[in-house]
């Protein structure tokens, strides 16, 4: 769209994006949509925010409390701009290490938010993950979305 017919647009009420990176980035950013799938549920609209994260500077003594209350066996190691640096699991902190870094398992495997259920429901189908971890394209931290939601959604 030309610089004028947007500057047009904007001033009869529309809001207008310049955003030259295109849909599907669009889409991974978990921006807003129009149109037919609009509605329907994504990676985003499923995603929980109810688990444990942490920075690598966090006590794994306080963290193992923290995990034991909540509903994943896990906390995700964060950045301080939110990027999602590994996963500690609970189990590993049982090693009574002084450091998250020594124990954490960098770079697990994440979703974008614009995943559809069915892609979701395929993905859990080939493994036995329990959950998956979304991130937008800059690998910051959106939620965790549930096997059990997905059966729910896709059912």
């Amino acid at each position: 769209m030309s610089p004028r017919a947007a500057c047009r647009l904007q001033d009869i009420g529309y809001e207008v994006y310049d955003y030259a990176a295109g849909k599907v980035d669009w889409l991974a950013h978990g921006l807003p949509v129009e149109g037919r799938d609009a509605g329907r549920p994504t990676a985003l609209t499923l995603a929980r925010q109810d688990l444990v994260t942490c920075s690598l500077e966090e006590p794994p003594a306080r963290l193992a409390c923290e995990i034991d209350a909540s509903p994943y066996g896990f906390a995700l190691a964060l950045s301080s701009a939110g990027v999602v640096l590994g996963r500690v699991r609970r189990s590993r902190l049982a090693e009574r290490t002084s450091s998250l870094e020594s124990i954490l398992e960098p770079g697990p495997s994440t979703i974008r938010p614009h995943t559809t259920v069915e892609q979701l429901a395929a993905r859990l189908a080939r493994s036995e993950a329990r959950t998956l971890i979304v991130t937008d394209p800059r690998g910051r931290l959106l939620g965790v979305v549930r096997r059990d939601d997905v059966e729910r959604s896709a059912g």
